[in-house]
């Protein structure tokens, strides 16, 4: 068990939950935090020194500067595309890695990022913090006491703002792997992972570009459903659509939706809060809890007693098939595409 100060690097600011990871790692005392950006622009201040200065953590101008602090453990937020080698970087220097979400967007990356942190014998988790919401571990209790009953379908959504500006490599395919397919998908899918263990076989899925039509620089799709069938004869369908409007005060939410033999169950852990938006303002005031740092202490505190948390490599693995499956049907127009698990 590791008693003292952990050394933690923050690698890449391109994800939005960067400043979140940042912040709080930055006010934990039993937290030492690096951070490195070598991907920013010049004259970006959303990225880069200028934002670690605004926020916290010692800035290293590049990624082998960051490894020189004897680093225990990193938090990858960069591009989806760049997940791969940043962790295989850090498993080689003996890191343990938390990735943000997708882990990849290829089964081969996927199964690559497993096995050099199980060479190395350091800890991957995946960013997944809606699974530690309250309405989905209160959900899990019910579903796994039998007080909900037999799943016969699933649904849910995880929609957002179209992340564009500083954020606009989520709709580059280059670097994202897709849109929102891709970005949307994942969190509804992995609280179906988290709650059943099921194992997805195929997917079928159609996008479009209609939404946001007026924005040059998008270059995915922008709406999407995506319709997964498991092991366990159980399908989940998944509206993953940048659909939120621009000026909405947040970036979205996620909704889960289990129909069973005796019952419908629901769920909506970011529906905690007081909103509302016109054309010219906007209100948000949350009172839920903060998923983030709830992810964040679970992987630290796996790292002090040895144990590897949840969700893992293989929780990252089954969701990046999904996510690479998805993106193919699409591009068949719909049909239906084997994600190669089973």
């Amino acid at each position: 068990m590791i008693e003292n100060t952990l050394r933690v690097g923050v690698m890449s600011f391109a994800h939005v939950h960067a400043r979140s990871y940042l912040s709080l790692l930055s006010s934990n005392p039993r937290v030492d935090v690096y951070c490195s950006d070598p991907d920013a622009r010049e004259g970006d201040n959303s990225r880069g020194a200028p934002f670690a200065e605004s926020i916290g953590g010692t800035y290293c101008s590049t990624y082998e500067e960051l490894f020189d602090n004897d680093l225990d453990a990193v938090v990858i937020c960069s591009e989806n595309t760049k997940h791969r080698e940043l962790t295989e970087l850090a498993a080689a220097k003996g890191c343990h890695v938390l990735c943000e979400k997708p882990m990849a967007t290829t089964v081969a990356d996927a199964r690559a990022m497993i096995q050099a942190c199980e060479d190395a014998g350091v800890i991957l988790m995946v960013a997944y913090p809606v699974r530690f919401s309250p309405d989905f571990l209160a959900l899990k209790q019910a579903y796994e006491a039998d007080e909900i009953g037999e799943l016969l379908t699933v649904s849910g959504s995880n929609n957002g703002r179209i992340p564009v500006e500083a954020r606009a490599w989520f709709c580059d395919p280059e670097l994202a792997g897709g849109g929102c397919i891709v970005d949307h998908t994942v969190h509804v899918a992995d609280l179906f992972d988290a709650l059943t263990g099921a194992t997805p076989i195929s997917v079928r899925a159609v996008g479009n570009r209609i939404l946001h039509r007026d924005k040059p620089d998008v270059l995915t799709e922008t709406g999407g459903f995506v319709h997964i069938t498991y092991d366990s004869g159980v399908t989940l369908v998944v509206d993953c659509s940048w659909s939120v409007p621009d000026n909405y005060p947040t970036w979205g939410g996620v909704t889960l939706d289990l129909v069973t033999d005796r019952n419908i169950a629901s769920i909506a852990p970011f529906s905690h809060a007081a909103t509302g938006f016109s054309e010219s303002s906007s209100l948000f005031y949350d009172f839920g809890v903060n998923t983030d740092e709830i992810l964040l202490n679970t992987f630290l505190e796996g790292i002090r007693t040895g144990s590897a948390p949840q969700p893992d490599g293989q929780s990252g693995l089954r969701t990046s098939a999904i996510v690479e499956a998805a993106i193919s049907s699409a591009d068949r127009g719909g049909e239906p595409v084997s994600t190669g698990l089973v």
